[in-house]
């Protein structure tokens, strides 16, 4: 086949996909905002004594910027975007299903939210953990050194049921000290009335920053307790808006693993890259876009916006953030961690 039959066999395609795509996945969503001109996003705030099921810190800064890039993606580089704070995920969840909002930007993707829920869930954008935040001036630098001492927590949640599970499958005899009171278990922790205080690392994060100049003397250990992904999270409704959702972060991954930045986006476009997954990233490639109801540039505004996955980690949980949380399984899989862009093809 010559290359001009075969593009004229592709554009041929493009244009029955496209047709077939804005039936199949008509839905109000997009329409919706579109027609408000605003994002509805839901954010988690996360406070621990009010929520028993989640142990999350709070994230604000990288919600904000998950909104910001899906409201990019659908309203152009001007977007407006208003943020509605939840106390816990419950209350998010529950607005979510009644459409008070669009979308949230960080959910929990495990068996009782996907179980017959309607709710669906791009890729996690943070790989969250339960661990440990010790106290180094005990010596203690591995969950094995944790044996015949107490270990804060705050009781009544899925900490409790996964510290134990963990310590029992891990054949570590210790000392359970359960909590009500987020602040009593820090003073406990920082009097060495316990060893280690257990929660997410996210939230373990902010915990360490309220310590200030002690801090130094705490850290969190690298072993994992359990799972406790986040994904950006949507209504199972509408399957143009969940592809939009989805393929928004794919493209913030996809970025990072194509070396795009928000620095060199400019650059890179002008160049006009020969680099196939690049051209189809930035918009060169004519035809993606409109797979899914947008334009051509949607994914080079939102790299524009907020930066690729790795810059918008490193700012808003990583070293450019009070938190300084290591990127660990939130690395991109050249680099041993977990973050793998679909292609875009």
């Amino acid at each position: 086949m010559s290359r001009i039959s075969a593009l004229l066999l592709f554009s041929t395609w493009l244009g029955l996909m496209t047709g077939a795509t804005a039936t199949a996945y008509a839905g109000a969503t997009l329409d919706r905002i579109r027609a408000t001109g605003s994002l509805p996003c839901g954010i988690n705030t996360e406070e621990p004594e009010y929520s028993t099921q989640d142990a999350h810190g709070n994230r604000t800064v990288l919600d904000v910027d998950i909104c910001k890039a899906v409201a990019v993606a659908v309203l152009g580089p001007n977007a407006k975007f208003t943020v509605v704070p939840f106390r816990d995920e419950q209350d998010a969840l529950k607005a979510l299903k009644s459409g008070e909002i669009a979308l949230l930007a960080t959910g929990s993707p495990n068996f009782i939210n996907t179980a017959n829920t309607g709710f669906g869930f791009a890729r996690p954008i943070f790989y969250d953990y339960q661990g440990f935040l010790v106290n180094k001036t005990m010596g203690i630098t591995s969950p094995k050194d944790l044996a015949g001492k107490k270990i804060c927590f705050l009781g009544g949640t899925e900490i409790e049921d996964q510290i134990e599970s963990y310590m029992h499958r891990e054949n570590i005899k210790w000392l359970p000290f359960p909590f009500e009171e987020e602040g009593e278990m820090e003073a406990a922790f920082v009097t060495r009335n316990c060893a280690a205080v257990t929660a997410d690392v996210s939230q373990l994060a902010y915990e360490q920053l309220g310590f200030k100049s002690v801090a130094k003397n705490f850290e969190i250990l690298p072993d994992v307790i359990a799972k406790d992904p986040l994904a950006p999270t949507y209504n199972l409704d509408d399957p143009q808006w969940a592809t939009i959702v989805n393929w928004t972060v794919e493209a913030l991954i996809q970025a990072e693993e194509s070396g795009v930045t928000q620095a060199n986006l400019a650059e890179m476009k002008m160049k006009k890259s020969d680099d196939v997954v690049i051209r189809r990233l930035l918009g060169l490639q004519r035809g993606y876009g409109q797979l899914i109801g947008l334009d051509d540039a949607w994914a080079a505004r939102v790299i524009e916006t907020v930066g690729n996955y790795g810059e918008m980690f490193e700012r808003d949980l990583g070293s450019g953030s009070a938190m300084k949380l290591a990127r660990g399984a939130n690395n991109l899989w050249t680099h041993g961690g977990l973050i793998y862009a679909l292609p875009i093809r």
